[in-house]
């Protein structure tokens, strides 16, 4: 797997939109989605899902534990 796929894949991993990850490649879309399915095609993935479950699995993208939950909503009550 070539550094550029690598790279791409982290970004996913993030959960970057496609629109994001072009920017920050400095590509289009178009590019994205095609390397996207490039990767899809060579692991046997029907779906983005099932490619990243793959990328998890085969471990290509480094994680550091499980994601982080978001942040609770806080509200104030008259008592405070």
């Amino acid at each position: 797997m070539t550094e550029e796929t690598r790279h791409l894949l982290a970004l996913m991993a993030t959960g970057a939109t496609d629109r994001a990850i072009a920017r920050m490649l400095g590509v289009s879309e178009r590019t994205v989605l095609r390397r996207i399915t490039r990767v899809q095609q060579h692991l046997g993935a029907q779906s983005r899902f099932q490619l990243g479950l793959l990328i998890h699995v085969l471990q290509w993208v480094p994680t550091s534990g499980p994601p982080a939950r978001p942040a609770e909503r806080v509200t104030r009550t008259a008592d405070a």
